[in-house]
Parts: structure tokens; sequence; C-alpha cells
């Protein structure tokens, strides 16, 4: 279901890590059915955001032909994807961000209408989604005030998503019915999993 206008979300993309699993190839670019793996993510949120970026630091102008705003992490050193949230939001125009992974190609097409309709409906400025498989802690929606927060942690030595989310009050969201909503793409058995998969959800 299409929300009436785009909820005041910015999806992020985040597309900047090193794929070690993938012997360093850029991960968010690894075709899937013929489509990268980044535009397969893009199409799950773009028609229910205002606005998406996309999170990477090499092969900028292939992320761009995607046809979002590319955004560099501005802090050295591959500082992992907290870093890139960082990065987003210096350029992020909407009051919400909602971080997702490049390698997450079957993401439920209301993701961010039921985070964003928990965040509100609870007063509450961070939430996560979870489902039958475990809570996935780097899909995640994020009210901009936290961003001070956010850098005084990554600049403190704070890495993992999980940590940050443990300094605030968070929310959890349910998402049933599809387990393989969340499947990541982390190595060449997920990407053969993925590939028998792909058509049933092509848009």
């Amino acid at each position: 279901m299409k929300p009436a206008i785009p909820l005041p979300v910015t999806a992020v993309i985040l597309a900047g890590g090193l794929a070690r699993r993938f012997k360093g190839e850029d991960k968010g670019l690894i075709q899937l059915a013929r489509r990268p793996l980044a535009a397969w993510v893009t199409e799950r949120l773009r028609e229910h955001v205002a606005e998406v970026l996309v999170n990477a630091n090499r092969n900028l102008s292939e992320y761009a032909a995607l046809g979002h705003v590319v955004v560099a992490d501005h802090l050295p050193g591959n500082l992992g994807p907290l870093a890139g949230l960082l990065a987003a939001g210096r350029t992020a125009r909407q009051e919400w961000l909602l971080t997702v992974p490049c390698d997450a190609p079957f993401l439920p097409l209301d993701l961010a209408m039921h985070l964003h309709a928990q965040a509100l409906a609870n007063e509450v400025r961070m939430v996560r989604a979870a489902d039958e498989t475990g809570t996935h802690y780097a899909v995640m929606l994020m009210h901009r005030a936290l961003l001070p927060d956010l850098e005084r942690f990554v600049l403190d030595g704070g890495r993992r998503v999980r940590a940050w989310q443990d300094t605030q009050p968070v929310e959890t969201v349910e998402f049933h019915g599809d387990p393989y909503a969340f499947l990541n793409v982390n190595t060449p058995d997920d990407l053969r999993t993925a590939e028998r998969l792909a058509r049933r959800y092509l848009r």
C-alpha cells in the first residue's frame, strides 16, 4: 500500500562496506537478476519515502547511475555504517532517517510506513525491524535530532549499530509473513539463494 504522500523520511542505503566475504567486490553493485543489489533496495523503498540517499565510498558514479544522490563518509578510515549514517545526515532533508543495508533486496514494501507509524504512535525517536529470524539492527528509523548524540558516539570510538541503539530508547517493530524479507546477501551462497527467489519479487 502506497501512502498518499511520501513519508518525511530519507532512506539511507548503506553501501560503504568492504564486502570481505565477496573478496572486496563492491557488494551494492553485485548483480542479482541483472540488476545491482542496491537497485533492488531502492526499488523497495522509493515510492514510500521523500528522499533516497546512497552512502558509498567507491564507484560513486556507478551508484549515482541508480538515480539518487551519493554521499561518501566524511570521517576517514572506513568506520562502518554509523559513519555512513552520519555523512548522510549532513545531506538529508527529511525529519527521519531510515537506514537499510545495500544487500537486502527483498525488504518489505511497507517497511518505512510501519516503522514511522510506530515511532509516531509511541513517541520514540528510534525504531528497528525484526522478524522470525531475529532483530535486524541495521534496519533502523531514527529521528535526525539524534544526530549530535550519534556523532559523539562515533567520535568516541563507537562502531556497532546495536551498541549505539543501546544508548537510546528504542522499540522493535515485528514483520511477519515473508521469511526472506530481510535476507542479507553476505556470501556467494546467499546470492545463489537470492537468484532462486528473485522472480517472485520483481516489480
